[in-house]
């Protein structure tokens, strides 16, 4: 007869559900520096899977490592920020602070040469110019008839603009509202503030409207990457193309919803 084997200390999701949120009490009544550092930890994964997601496209200097490192300081302000009675879950509101800290990261690396940032006007000029002209999105080719390149070289050029277009969506929405996030206003449901609500509202509005102009396609990597959360590679799949033409499909996309909602700041 053999000896029983040692049983393991297994967990349940419940047990671990449970032990999370005795510990945001804990840490919510102390403070404690021990207490973050264990929610830090937990939440860690986090961190990993926003800098894989930002990271998609760097180029190849920039190191996903580094990226980890600065998405770690996003996530221990978000643990120390949160405000559990607002309603919002942690996870959601700790990835935009996560992502927050990476692009300030990159953005004071100054990490995307002139010459692209310069391009990148150029095609957003474009963009608008086309757009007034013909009442609605212009395809690659009229885009590239009026920067006076060819098909090809505009979509090479959209794999050399993917550098600017990492940003997270709700940026794009509010570029001169202090930098906050539309996780970070959703409202408080113990307050009123009709005028914070009407803000909020106009500007998912203005999303929806920019999003529902886009080409099919453009939407669809909208939706599946911002939205449904896939990754590019899976968006890939999806789509029955290569994740390069993805990257080129979603630096499209995004400028062109800059674009749009530039426009509708204007009107």
């Amino acid at each position: 007869m053999t000896p029983a084997a040692h049983k393991p200390d297994v967990r349940t999701g419940d047990d671990v559900e449970a032990g999370i949120v005795a510990l945001w009490r804990s840490y919510g009544e102390s403070r404690d520096h021990s207490q973050r550092d264990k929610l830090v930890l937990h939440y860690a994964p986090l961190v990993k899977y926003v800098a894989g997601r930002v990271g998609t496209g760097l180029p190849a200097h920039v190191d996903v490592a580094d990226l980890i490192q600065s998405g770690i300081f996003g996530l221990v302000d978000a643990i120390e920020k949160f405000e559990p009675e607002r309603g919002l879950k942690f996870e959601t509101y700790a990835m935009q602070r996560i992502r927050g800290a990476i692009l300030d990261d990159l953005r004071s690396q100054d990490w995307v040469p002139r010459s692209v940032r310069s391009r990148a006007r150029d095609v957003e000029r474009a963009l608008e110019r086309l757009g007034a002209k013909l009442q609605r999105t212009p395809t690659d080719r009229e885009l590239a008839a009026e920067l006076k390149i060819g098909l090809a070289e505009l979509r090479e050029l959209y794999g050399q603009l993917q550098l600017t277009s990492v940003v997270a969506l709700d940026e794009l929405i509010a570029p001169n509202k202090g930098g906050s996030s539309l996780a970070e206003s959703l409202p408080d449901e113990g307050a009123e503030d009709p005028v914070a609500s009407l803000v909020d509202q106009d500007s998912r509005r203005q999303l929806a409207d920019a999003i529902a102009q886009l080409a099919e396609r453009d939407r669809v990597v909208v939706t599946l990457y911002y939205f449904e959360n896939l990754t590019l590679a899976e968006i890939g799949k999806v789509l029955g193309v290569t994740e390069s033409r993805v990257c080129q499909l979603h630096t499209r996309a995004v400028l062109r919803l800059r674009t749009k909602l530039n426009e509708q700041t204007e009107d």
